[in-house]
């Protein structure tokens, strides 16, 4: 049986221009994640640019609503593309494949490939591929004596080079692209290289990213619509609004002072 063709379109990103909470798929609004402040009112938000940026605090909802949006695509809540199989990350409890189950979308077009990348679960994934590569290899050599050739072998980097190399190998073609924290093993110098590819991404015009961030430089991404989770849900903001800015700032002028006074609070 022969492959179906994905579709491509010769439209510019965003793709995925709006979700919105359908009230009446929600049965248990105790249950998670209807419980979460973010989805008291209604919830609404549009995708105007090809960048979406969203900041918050810790369990706001950031990641459920990445998760949400992944589920949409089709993509495994634990991080993947579309059909690829759910890996088993380690304590994963709970995720947004309930929102996604509440949650519709306009799409134009509906453009489903691309990544979900999780940092929790990128050394699954990443194992997973590699061997992967491997058993297909072999399959090759079996079948037509093909030379068996070397795996990606993202696990012989450094943490934070092993997600650079997983992003510039991964995240280049047409499509869709969540990212949960990307920054999470990044160091600065690392956080610029990725904020590099993500021009690439954006100049391409082929691809929509949505992520979630804490990191101050990334947010500071020229050409992203950038949002704020707080209790009254998502709003547009600048970087220097933001707690994570003001934090580095008050750091950056007095770093000995500010932390003798947070280790005095």
């Amino acid at each position: 049986m022969s492959r179906t063709r994905r579709r491509q379109t010769t439209l510019a990103a965003p793709y995925l221009r709006r979700v919105w909470l359908d009230r009446t798929r929600v049965e248990d609004w105790e249950a998670y994640p209807f419980c979460l402040p973010v989805f008291r009112d209604e919830f609404d938000q549009s995708f105007d640019a090809a960048v979406t940026i969203i900041v918050g605090e810790n369990g706001t909802g950031k990641s459920t609503i990445l998760e949400g949006i992944a589920g949409l695509a089709g993509f495994a809540s634990t991080g993947g593309r579309k059909g690829f199989q759910e890996i088993d990350g380690g304590g994963i409890e709970v995720s947004g494949d309930e929102l996604s189950s509440a949650l519709r979308a306009a799409w134009v077009p509906k453009v489903t490939d691309g990544w979900f990348f999780r940092a929790e679960t990128f050394f699954s994934i990443a194992r997973y591929l590699d061997r992967s590569a491997v058993d297909a290899a072999h399959a090759m050599e079996g079948v037509f004596g093909a030379s068996v050739q070397e795996a990606p072998d993202y696990l012989s980097f450094s943490h934070g080079e092993g997600f650079l190399v997983f992003f510039e190998e991964r995240c280049q073609k047409q499509g869709i692209y969540i990212f949960d924290e990307p920054e999470s093993a990044l160091s600065p110098a690392r956080q610029m290289d990725f904020l590099k590819l993500l021009h690439r991404m954006d100049l391409s015009g082929r691809c929509q990213v949505i992520m979630a961030t804490h990191a101050p430089l990334l947010m500071a991404y020229p050409n992203a619509q950038l949002l704020r989770l707080g209790k009254y849900g998502l709003e547009p903001v600048t970087v220097e609004q933001t707690d994570h800015y003001r934090v580095m700032r008050e750091f950056c002028d007095d770093p000995r002072g500010f932390v003798e006074a947070t280790l005095g609070e």
